[in-house]
């Protein structure tokens, strides 16, 4: 499994960093939504999608909404950025009363819902992202990964106290809490980087803090589907990796978010 692992990020990991960085406009547009097109396939299988037929028009159907969006202009609407946010306040009202609200979202229907308002406004922050320069997208994938490793240490040397543990009992607050640290730690230095005054760096600061916690809730909520479909991963696209979504669901929060709190701020 480790070898697997490590063949499947020597592969990937070139083509993902080329494909971030050196990629602009219609062609970085095009790449990102590939990946989001790969996690709606498996995103299909959590809202327990059995026929083939039904789960390809779904992904289709994604896949014609980001094409209408980029011909009308609309690939970093500010509008469906606010509607991700939104989203996301429902995942978290769930994810904290899972499982008593699970009716609420458990039919197929709901759970395709509850994915486009998901992925829709992570494509949309990918492209906002970029248009605005290739450091801001360089710090939120840093940012998730910061946080995620971060959260594995303090965890695994300090966790005692359960984040949510009717939905992901490895999680603790301890190991939020050291996300947090590493992920405010990166924010300082990129304010430094980038000669950031202070009333800048206070406001990264703050966004910082936001979209960690987002990135851990975006996590939480993938967990959560996974949990209620009873699979370990979302799919077997990335040999060791599990399914694309496994790999990203911490984005999918976080890049909606930061890009909105970027453009509000």
């Amino acid at each position: 499994m480790l070898k697997q692992r490590i063949l499947t990020a020597v592969c990937l990991l070139p083509l993902a960093l080329a494909g971030l960085f050196l990629l602009e406009g219609g062609g970085f547009a095009l790449f990102t939504g590939v990946v989001v097109l790969l996690a709606a396939w498996e995103w299909t299988n959590l809202a327990a999608l059995s026929r083939l037929s039904a789960r390809l028009a779904c992904t289709a159907a994604l896949g014609l909404a980001m094409v209408l969006l980029w011909l009308g202009g609309g690939d970093r609407a500010e509008g469906l950025l606010w509607l991700g946010a939104a989203a996301w306040l429902a995942n978290l009202y769930w994810v904290t009363h899972y499982p008593a609200r699970q009716a609420q979202w458990a039919t197929p229907a709901r759970r395709l819902a509850m994915g486009l308002l998901v992925l829709l406004p992570c494509w949309v922050g990918f492209n906002s992202l970029r248009a605005s320069g290739a450091e801001w997208l360089l710090f939120v994938l840093l940012l998730v990964w910061l946080a995620d490793t971060g959260a594995y240490f303090a965890g695994r040397a300090f966790g005692r106290r359960k984040l949510a543990p009717a939905v992901s009992p490895g999680k603790s607050w301890e190991g939020v809490v050291g996300g947090v640290v590493a992920t405010l730690a990166l924010a300082l230095g990129y304010a430094a980087w980038l000669s950031l005054g202070l009333s800048e760096t206070l406001c990264l600061l703050v966004a910082t803090g936001v979209v960690t916690l987002v990135s851990v809730l975006g996590d939480l909520v993938e967990s959560m589907l996974k949990r209620t479909r009873g699979i370990k991963d979302s799919g077997v696209l990335l040999p060791g990796h599990g399914g694309v979504l496994d790999r990203i669901d911490s984005l999918t929060a976080a890049i909606p978010v930061f890009a909105l709190l970027r453009v509000w701020l």
